[in-house]
């Protein structure tokens, strides 16, 4: 035999034999010598079992079938066609005494092989195989995104660890640098002084010695005159002396270190904090039906735009000390609103979500848009300026510029790269800043993007049309906006229905998925007053929507 493993003769085993089988009979599931097999097959009420290979059962022999009834123990004999339910002895009078189709299983399971049920099972192990399949490339994917992820924030830590360290280098050596100069100017005032005293000493020194010498070897007028004119010298030498000492200062040194730096090394507890977001998968893992021929997988729920409404959580009217030109804005990931302001303050500005005001953040230039990159990271691009910032959305600290050949509007990000609308066109950027290509050239008023998964979407205000695109800029679909409106801000929800708001019109425009439809949600008496900027949070259902003047409307999406 081709197996390894040893199969007892049944048979054999009754009366006390042992002998290794080498056939298989799946009716009386159990083994049978060579012996047993010709007597099995010569008994009448054995003749037509299936008997199979010793090889052929080891495939078969964890498959668990049961031939029991697990209520009461008999076997299986019976099928009611009525419930699709197998039966013993037992179950027949007790529980389908009543039903007319009770036929025995050995006249239904006769063509079993070609049955409709087994090719459904067939079927349904393969849709639900593919389905786990895709669950793990999905998750595989996931674990190198999350990979991939870690090593950016453990970059951009010790990136930042290596900044400070570097300034704080400057900042150490400027200190020492004040300190040695300190020291030197402190030092060459005792060294002048000590050159004096030290002059003093030594004059002093050959005038105790002349004086000795004229009082033992000059005459008495010599030694009259010579007294007094010593005497003179050494007075007019100790008014100096004072005079020099009265003017000198000793000096002690300390330092005050600066309250930043300090609390650095004493109240400033985590270098940065890791912020983990949490969304529903794109995955769709269907329940996979006997009846189904084709399991889809990976895509979201369609839902008709005609059941789509709109239920207004807050609006309000910014309170700022600055004029207010709203042209971008994102829901950060603790719920504020970030918004650019592209006014001559050259700010983006911070709100939470109830409309009270946070801070103001001072950037480079006129801000136009904005997008979220990961978890701590948002872009900012500057318009005709022609350059674009990565931020820390917690510092807004700038860590990469990118000066570009072409204006920089609307931004998006998907898979590791920016799409930037450039008014003719969309350009793709990685994010370290190479160009990779242009997309689309078309058009001369191309101003707002946003990118979902595997597409990008984008408004061209001259044509009056909403462009989707694979994110290689194959065209999908493109929807042209009857009695030609003027489409800005773009948004996208989970289910790709797009949200376009009109900057003439002031409506609220949702396209479905596929393109094929369209539907006004909002008109001008719901507020809508110039508006241009516009995001979708996918993790809360929510629809932000800015007036250019500083009037903001929160929906959810219903």
């Amino acid at each position: 035999m081709a197996t390894g493993k040893q199969i007892p003769c049944g048979p054999c085993s009754v009366d006390d034999v042992t002998k290794n089988a080498w056939r298989w009979c799946t009716s009386c599931e159990e083994g049978l010598c060579e012996d047993c097999e010709h007597v099995h097959r010569r008994s009448k009420s054995s003749r037509n079992h299936q008997v199979i290979s010793i090889d052929d059962y080891s495939k078969i022999e964890n498959v668990s079938i049961s031939q029991v009834c697990e209520h009461h123990g008999e076997n299986l004999e019976w099928f009611c066609k009525s419930h699709d339910e197998v039966l013993c002895v037992v179950c027949v009078p007790s529980k389908h005494k009543a039903c007319s189709d009770v036929i025995p299983i050995s006249v239904d399971s006769v063509n079993s092989r070609q049955s409709t049920a087994l090719s459904d099972l067939e079927e349904t192990i393969e849709g639900t195989l593919r389905n786990v399949k895709q669950c793990i490339k999905n998750r595989e994917s996931a674990s190198k995104e999350i990979e991939k992820q870690e090593l950016e924030v453990k970059t951009m830590v010790l990136e930042m660890r290596t900044k400070i360290n570097s300034h704080l280098d400057k900042l150490q050596g400027k200190l020492l640098h004040e300190l040695r100069s300190t020291s030197d100017t402190c030092k060459s005032k005792y060294i002048k002084i000590l050159q004096k005293l030290k002059s003093t000493e030594e004059m002093l020194t050959t005038l105790r010695e002349q004086t000795t010498h004229m009082k033992q070897f000059s005459s008495d007028i010599q030694v009259f005159l010579g007294t007094r004119q010593v005497s003179r010298q050494i007075v007019r030498e100790v008014e100096s002396i004072k005079s020099e000492f009265d003017a000198t200062k000793d000096y002690e040194f300390k330092v005050s270190m600066h309250s930043s730096i300090t609390k650095l090394s004493n109240e400033v507890e985590e270098f940065g904090k890791i912020m983990v977001s949490e969304s529903a998968t794109n995955l769709d893992f269907r329940d996979p039906k006997f009846d189904q021929a084709q399991i889809e997988i990976n895509v979201p729920t369609s839902r008709s735009i005609s059941d789509i409404k709109l239920q207004l959580i807050k609006s309000c009217q910014l309170k700022s000390k600055d004029d207010l030109n709203i042209t971008g804005c994102v829901i950060l990931l603790n719920g504020n609103l970030l918004m650019a302001n592209s006014t001559e303050e050259k700010k983006l500005i911070e709100y939470s979500e109830t409309g009270e005001h946070i801070r103001d953040i001072q950037v480079s230039s006129r801000p136009f848009d904005i997008a979220m990159i990961y978890l701590n990271r948002i872009v900012v691009t500057y318009g005709k300026e022609s350059f674009l910032e990565i931020m820390n959305s917690n510092t807004f600290n700038v860590e990469k510029k990118f000066d570009l050949q072409k204006c920089c509007y609307g931004v998006s990000h998907a898979d590791g790269k920016l799409y930037v609308a450039n008014g003719n066109g969309v350009i793709v950027i990685d994010l370290s800043g190479k160009e990779k290509k242009l997309l689309k050239e078309v058009s001369k008023g191309i101003f707002y993007i946003k990118s979902s998964r595997d597409k990008i979407f984008y408004t061209d205000y001259n044509m009056h049309k909403v462009q989707c695109c694979h994110l290689n800029g194959e065209e999908v679909w493109q929807f042209k906006l009857i009695g030609g409106l003027f489409p800005y801000g773009v948004t996208v929800d989970n289910n790709h229905n797009v949200y376009i708001v009109d900057y003439i019109s002031n409506n609220l425009t949702i396209i479905q998925h596929d393109g094929g439809k369209s539907k006004t949600l909002l008109k001008e008496s719901d507020g809508l007053n110039y508006s241009r900027a516009s995001d979708f949070d996918m993790n809360t259902n929510t629809l932000l929507i800015c007036n250019s003047t500083g009037k903001i409307f929160l929906y959810k999406v219903l």
